[in-house]
């Protein structure tokens, strides 16, 4: 086994006995907390001091006070049962809406003043009452500043309830994780896939948006069809979706290729943004497109569905030095290269972005 290898398994050892040894609770003083302790403490001072049976009295009701508190807020966070739903992608830099579901087993006593955040992540969610044997929804707005897949391992939940003086903490273990899309603004510029002698006898990627080509037949939906495509009497009459099927033309598909041989850096993370542009202005105009990467190859496809798998993809590229080469299924003057490479080797592809070339 290498150093290397050793060195990571020790840190998740590490990592390991430091999370078995956090406290599944955990009591934080708020201001007013902190305040009302140190009275308590000074009250009770003078209650030693002087003998004064008053002063006893007060000192006793203080930390009835703060036990009351403490009781109550237990209450609060016990019974409780939390499903997370997250949306289908959230998009880097942007608000993503997660909504968590919570629901109250206690057969009594309600849950007042819960707060629901993810351990690690900006952003609360707030719910005022679940009443016994009742669900309530709580929202959050988290915002990831980058593409990639997020893995949840503990939600927070807290509540200050019911004096204010304190804020108690639980955790709760729920994996789940979110897939964030690189943002698709970039702007580009429109691909010219045929290559030099395309560009001279200006031919474009694509005809008219919309173009169908020769009509086949009918055949069941596939994630990636053309809503327009869908032939809704036989879709009635079968109950489940149906489409029309046409003699597409390959020269109109436009075959993203992501290079993925690089460091991961700002320029590779541009390089992704390109590809993401790519896919949705084809996707806008109706046209069809694919995603190839050294790791998936999708295959071509048209609609929010098609854009949305692609952006998956983008979202899971993992860019290192040792990465394969490119094996697109097409001819590769036929593709599109998108490269944080100054320029490319190999075979020639029929156009070519780069994010560190002169490309917008």
């Amino acid at each position: 086994m290498s150093l290397r290898a050793r060195a990571r398994r020790a840190l998740r050892a590490a990592a390991s006995i430091l999370e078995w040894l956090r406290p599944p609770r955990r009591l934080r003083f708020t201001g007013a907390g902190a305040l009302f302790t140190g009275a308590a403490f000074a009250v009770g001072l003078a209650a030693v001091n002087t003998g004064n049976n008053l002063l006893y009295l007060l000192l006793g009701a203080m930390l009835g006070f703060i036990a009351l508190s403490g009781w109550l807020s237990e209450q609060v966070l016990r019974g409780l049962e939390v499903r997370r739903r997250v949306p289908r992608g959230a998009t880097a830099g942007r608000p993503a809406r997660i909504t968590y579901e919570i629901t109250n087993h206690k057969r009594r006593i309600p849950s007042f003043a819960l707060e629901v955040g993810e351990r690690g992540l900006d952003g609360r969610a707030f719910v005022a009452t679940i009443e016994p044997g009742k669900m309530g929804t709580a929202r959050a707005e988290l915002t990831f500043p980058r593409r990639g897949v997020y893995r949840f391992t503990y939600l927070t939940l807290a509540t200050a309830f019911p004096f204010g003086l304190f804020r108690k903490e639980r955790d709760l273990a729920l994996p789940g994780e979110v897939v964030v899309w690189p943002p698709t603004e970039r702007r580009v510029r429109p691909p010219r896939p045929a290559g030099e002698t395309a560009r001279r006898r200006g031919a474009v990627l694509t005809g008219a948006a919309g173009a169908r080509g020769e009509y086949r037949g009918l055949r069941a939906y596939r994630p990636g069809d053309d809503p327009r495509d869908v032939h809704w009497r036989s879709t009635a009459r079968r109950g489940e979706p149906v489409v029309r099927e046409y003699e597409r033309d390959d020269g109109r598909t436009l075959w993203i290729c992501l290079d993925l041989r690089a460091a991961p850096a700002e320029a590779a993370e541009a390089a992704v943004e390109i590809a993401a542009a790519l896919a949705a202005r084809t996707q806008a105009r109706g046209d069809r497109f694919a995603l190839v990467t050294p790791d998936i190859a999708l295959d071509p496809g048209t609609g929010i569905p098609q854009l949305e798998r692609v952006l998956d993809g983008l979202a899971r590229a993992r860019f290192r030095s040792d990465a394969p080469r490119l094996a697109p299924p097409v001819a590769r003057e036929t593709c599109v290269l998108v490269t944080s490479a100054a320029g490319a080797a190999g075979a020639p592809y029929g156009d070519v972005y780069s994010s560190q070339g002169a490309e917008p």
